[in-house]
């Protein structure tokens, strides 16, 4: 049975690695990109390959709250119905790290973002739709202070590392509050150091195969493996089902992470 997937960060790295194989597949797939340009490319890329999919092209900046409702919002009004979120774009060295919005671009973009895209997609989601939410080996305990943007320059592996847990803390947050009513809310590492154009800039290596990543989000989003896994950490550098940040497997901690991030949607609609 094909699905109908959607993944954010879709126009290079993991993204698109992912993208070709589901597509190659027959999966319809909702691509998003922050570039029209690039985002142009990358349907053409697919559409000249094998698959028999359809593919939807959505430009968002996620650093932007506004845009990001904007783009739950024609996502809800052109499809009735999806099958998978793949929340995939992420950002961890950037020229400038305070968004318009007054938070910290790592936590807008890798936290804030796919939580607001989710929440708003919640209704055109099944019990047994599945939300894959990128996490990563790098997790530090999170600064309420950081993530409400009023703590600036925090250094950018700091940033991100935080900003990943506190996606790993919604997550769960969400899988529990919400139950059998589903989604599915999975976080996953898809591996450390691939070679995306975050590793290389971040740290001037080329880094692993892209694959490794893109096999996993594949496996995820189409394998039963994942079916009953809400709440669940997957660490793709172990290749199995583990503990994330110890913080995460707090049930008031990660309540306390979602209710800031509420907080922070609620005031950009102010």
């Amino acid at each position: 049975m094909t699905k109908k997937i959607l993944i954010t960060g879709a126009t290079d790295g993991i993204g698109l690695e992912t993208a070709k194989r589901l597509y190659s597949e027959g999966h319809t797939l909702l691509l998003h990109g922050r570039n029209a340009e690039k985002l142009a490319t990358t349907e053409r890329t697919l559409a000249n390959g094998t698959g028999a999919g359809l593919i939807y092209t959505y430009k968002a900046d996620l650093s932007r709250l506004s845009e990001v409702d904007s783009l739950a919002n024609v996502i809800a009004k052109e499809h009735d119905q999806l099958d998978v979120i793949i929340n995939n774009a992420g950002v961890m060295r950037v020229p400038e790290t305070i968004t318009q919005d007054g938070l910290d671009v790592r936590f807008a973009v890798n936290t804030v973002a796919p939580y607001l895209l989710t929440k708003r997609l919640l209704p055109i989601l099944k019990p047994a739709s599945l939300v894959i939410n990128l996490s990563s080996a790098a997790q530090a305990p999170v600064e309420m202070d950081a993530l409400r943007g009023k703590k600036r320059l925090l250094e950018d592996m700091q940033a991100y590392a935080q900003s990943k847990l506190a996606l790993t803390m919604w997550n769960n947050a969400l899988a529990a509050s919400l139950g059998s009513e589903g989604p599915i809310f999975v976080a996953v590492n898809p591996g450390s150091l691939l070679a995306s154009k975050m590793v290389k800039e971040g740290f001037g290596i080329a880094g692993k195969s892209l694959s490794i990543g893109a096999d996993v989000l594949t496996r995820a989003s189409l394998s039963d493996e994942f079916a009953n896994a809400s709440g669940h950490y997957f660490d793709n550098d172990k290749g199995q089902f583990g503990p994330p940040h110890p913080d995460a497997l707090d049930n008031q901690k990660c309540a306390a992470v979602a209710a800031v991030i509420e907080e922070l949607i609620d005031h950009g609609k102010s």
